[in-house]
């Protein structure tokens, strides 16, 4: 079990016992945890303590400063990532690297003591739906840092200087964080600069945007992802220390992947996982998965008719719909 997991646990304990020196202990790991930029792991333990600190000063000055965090810029949109590593779908070589990447991130205080530094970029190419923004927000959940997405809308303006300017603000502001930073879509913001369609303001972006990727403190970890990497600037490659590309699945992998999902689900979609793997190959994962939740939906709300039957019906649904123009 995680020492995360452990430390709340033990604070959960301790809320049903009158332990004054314990909950004075906790306290002071909280603000430990909180100064050494560990966010949700303290909002964690202040969230297990809270029915014992009801009327505690303490929680209040913690719960008024953590919502602080809240308000951060409008060109980036915080969430708590829920998602394990362990629920996503990946090659083993890829799974290893995360990890390896997960306990530098987690040692990175040995690490800076021999003068090095955890890596904290990482590159993810490939077509949609097969997992680049999913395992963004698994990164975080292993890390316990909040997720950042950047809002391209809020940041990208339409004046001389202005998405320079909103882009160094944001990473001034990312820099205060321990946090995961996510650009999805990378290439809208980081074009090939020897474009001769591109404007002269958005080579400059590229270059500011390089530049402040580079000076980014190794507790910020960034993830980038592209649907077509090809475009993308020939710098922006050398700036990430893992790149992967996470491919369209083969119909081994649909079969392996509807097996994980009709378990999540406890539920058989009354074909065998090999046939359902012919039907629905040269889907995503994402759309793969969203075919099997809508058969487990469909049967839940219509008990009295066969799986089978339902996922019959969505298949033939399926076809009908590639046939529409």
């Amino acid at each position: 079990m995680a020492r995360a997991d452990l430390l709340v646990m033990l604070v959960k304990a301790m809320t049903n016992s009158n332990n004054i020196e314990g909950r004075k202990a906790v306290e002071k790991l909280i603000e430990e945890e909180r100064g050494k930029g560990h966010r949700i792991l303290a909002e964690r333990l202040a969230g297990a303590m809270k029915p014992s600190l009801k009327s505690s000063k303490k929680l209040i000055e913690f719960a008024s400063e953590a919502s602080s965090y809240s308000q951060h810029k409008n060109f980036l949109h915080e969430t708590s990532p829920k998602r394990s590593l362990n629920s996503l779908y990946l090659e083993n070589s890829i799974y290893t690297q995360l990890m390896e990447f997960i306990h530098e991130q987690h040692r990175s205080d040995l690490l800076h003591t021999y003068g090095l530094r955890a890596r904290n970029s990482l590159l993810l190419a490939g077509p949609p739906g097969n997992g680049k923004t999913t395992l963004a927000e698994a990164l975080a959940y292993e890390l316990m840092y909040p997720l950042y997405t950047v809002r391209y809308e809020s940041l990208i303006g339409s004046y001389l200087g202005e998405t320079s300017s909103r882009l160094k603000n944001m990473l001034d502001f990312i820099k205060t964080q321990r946090c995961v930073l996510f650009f999805d879509e990378f290439d809208t913001i980081a074009k090939e600069r020897g474009d001769t369609h591109e404007t002269g303001e958005i080579k400059r972006v590229v270059s500011s945007l390089l530049l402040q990727i580079d000076d980014l403190p190794d507790y910020v970890v960034i993830v980038v992802a592209s649907n077509h990497p090809e475009l993308l600037d020939r710098a922006v490659w050398r700036r990430f220390q893992l790149k992967f590309e996470l491919s369209s699945p083969t119909r081994k992998q649909l079969e392996e992947f509807i097996i994980s999902v009709s378990n999540r689900c406890d539920t058989d979609l009354g074909y065998s996982p090999a046939s359902l793997a012919k039907y629905l190959y040269g889907l995503s994962f994402a759309e793969v998965e969203e075919f099997c939740l809508g058969v487990i939906r469909h049967s839940v709300l219509n008990p009295d008719i066969l799986v089978k039957n339902i996922t019959k019906v969505k298949l033939n649904d399926r076809h009908t719909q590639l046939k529409t123009p």
